[in-house]
């Protein structure tokens, strides 16, 4: 498997021009795969975290710029009490167990979403982690917590609604760039590539502006067993299509 994996590697590496330059991924699975094995959804999620660890080190191998994982939704809130409890647990302790490891292979923690919708002493954990790596220079893991995609165009149609209240903005001005840099995401480049695992047919409000002309990539694979191999074939098939953002097939700037 170990030369499988590194022959899948090179091959990716042998086209740096068509690796992609941020991956976005709907982490979904955890549950049914507790289920299969007769065990509570939260032995799903702590199974996942090992799937996280693994695309992350890969993609740091790669040499991928930008890495979202899609983490806890607004919509996760609904979610029986005890299950929210022990995702929110799970989320600071390997927050705090990986730290070390991220700062170990240069990896730069952000987050995006509704954060001060979390607990303080879980905002206090990911802050600390963020401020720890913030000066590293390699992969961006960027984590989307109490994220969703509606939200997030709300509350940039908000913040602009008020900037042209106070003066600050001009109704003429308003285009793609101005609204984009309102949005959670305003430093990070769009997805060149979201994977979701599972087999699930939808995007489930996961950066809804973002992933405009996004490649999509979905897998059958549950959350936890997905790693390495499957995260490469993802990239591999990426690496076949022909992106054409609305133009003809061939067709190149002027």
């Amino acid at each position: 498997m170990e030369v499988q994996l590194d022959q899948m590697k090179a091959q990716i590496l042998s086209r740096p021009e068509r690796i992609p330059r941020h991956i976005a991924i709907i982490m979904d699975g955890n549950g049914r795969w507790a289920a299969l094995r007769n065990e509570p959804r939260t032995f799903g999620h702590e199974a996942g975290v090992k799937a996280v660890k693994e695309v992350v080190k890969a993609s740091g191998e790669l040499g991928l710029k930008y890495l979202t994982l899609y983490t806890f939704s607004v919509e996760n809130w609904k979610r029986p009490k005890a299950e929210v409890d022990a995702l929110m647990s799970l989320l600071s302790r390997t927050t705090r167990d990986q730290l070390s490891e991220l700062i170990k292979n240069d990896v730069k923690l952000i987050t995006t979403g509704r954060i001060n919708g979390l607990s303080a002493a879980r905002r206090a954990v990911l802050s600390e982690a963020v401020k720890r790596t913030r000066n590293n220079k390699g992969l961006v893991l960027n984590l989307a917590l109490n994220y969703g995609g509606r939200t997030e165009i709300l509350d940039a149609v908000k913040a602009i609604a008020n900037g042209i209240k106070a003066g600050i903005i001009d109704l003429p001005d308003i285009g793609e760039e101005l609204f984009s840099s309102f949005l959670y995401t305003a430093n990070i480049p769009d997805p060149d590539l979201l994977i979701r695992t599972s087999g699930e047919q939808r995007i489930s409000n996961f950066l809804l502006w973002q992933t405009s002309y996004t490649e999509l990539y979905i897998i059958d694979t549950l959350w936890p067993d997905f790693g390495r191999k499957e995260l490469f074939e993802a990239i591999l098939e990426y690496q076949t299509r022909e992106r054409r953002f609305g133009k003809v097939a061939g067709e190149t700037e002027e």
